[in-house]
């Protein structure tokens, strides 16, 4: 998780001075303030205690957008907010849905509601930051959406990723709602946009994603394992191998459809062997991947017949 406060003086001087009636002050402390949230990052992404991150990540959030009512064109604050309400949904939202399910499908409809919404929430923040160099953005990549894509920059990449990210999460739960359905156009022209302009983007992730994509773009064909594969190999370089979401990713995306109990069995074993300690920036994002891992491997006769004797 990205989210996190670097500096927590700012936050107790901006806070005060936004109480002021000084227009001036309180702008330069809501943009002080949203710097700080923005650039965030190590607090909780460094944590080793999930359920403490989950109970925190929504002041912040909330946080977040109330700055963002008071400075809406904050790029970098969008960008954050975009991708909290994405990792958040996903780490602590869909996930518990997921395990829940297993037993009883009707309680777990409301964790997956919740999830739809909170991936909506950031992809509609994601395209707002698009929209502020650009206004019409949102309508552009409907009409052509590999145009509309084209026309972001290199600086856009992680802003295209979590908005694309945010947005795909959302279909993928959404198999009844055909309008939504119907975005995947536009959620394949940004992520490919995103990259060509930064394929090592957060060590690999738009890499990371492709792994899954890949196995459900239309005319991959038979080529959709080969190209999974090919992003996979590359996450895991670009990652240092000090990442569990590639494995995790590669097992449940591509030998799953495969019918490959073995390389499911070793990638999540892999995952699980991933050190935790070892790279500080990734210990929260491992601990939630390791967590899925775990849970995919407790269902493998679900998914593949017994091997053979």
């Amino acid at each position: 998780m990205r989210l996190g406060v670097r500096n927590q003086c700012w936050i107790a001087v901006c806070a005060a001075l936004m109480l002021g009636t000084g227009c001036s002050v309180r702008k330069l402390a809501v943009n002080k303030l949203g710097d700080a949230l923005a650039g965030g990052g190590t607090t909780f992404a460094s944590d080793d205690d999930p359920e403490l991150v989950k109970a925190a990540v929504p002041f912040s959030l909330k946080l977040m957008e109330s700055l963002l009512q008071e400075a809406p064109k904050h790029k970098a604050l969008l960008t954050a907010t975009a991708s909290g309400f994405t990792q958040y949904a996903f780490a602590f939202v869909q996930q518990d849905a997921d395990e829940l399910q297993e037993t009883d499908l009707e309680a777990a409809k409301p964790f997956r509601d919740r999830a739809r919404r909170l991936y909506l929430r950031g992809r509609d923040y994601g395209l707002r930051a698009l929209e502020l160099n650009r206004p019409t953005f949102q309508a552009q990549l409907r009409q052509n959406p590999k145009a509309a894509a084209k026309s972001c920059r290199r600086g856009e990449a992680g802003l295209l990723y979590w908005t694309a990210v945010s947005w795909a999460a959302a279909i993928s739960i959404s198999k009844d709602d055909p309008n939504l359905v119907a975005d995947i156009a536009l959620v394949e022209a940004m992520i490919d946009r995103a990259l060509e302009l930064d394929e090592g983007f957060d060590r690999g992730a738009i890499h990371s994603f492709l792994i899954t994509y890949e196995m459900a773009r239309q005319g991959n064909g038979e080529k959709s394992v080969e190209r999974a594969t090919q992003h996979f190999e590359r996450a895991m370089e670009l990652s240092g191998g000090k990442q569990a979401g590639p494995l995790v990713s590669y097992a449940e995306a591509v030998c799953i459809p495969q019918e490959d109990r073995a390389g499911f069995e070793k990638s999540l074993a892999r995952a699980l062997a991933v050190d935790v300690q070892a790279s500080r920036e990734n210990r929260l994002v491992n601990l939630v991947m390791q967590r899925r891992a775990r849970w995919l491997l407790a269902r493998v006769d679900k998914y593949f017949l017994p091997p053979a004797p």
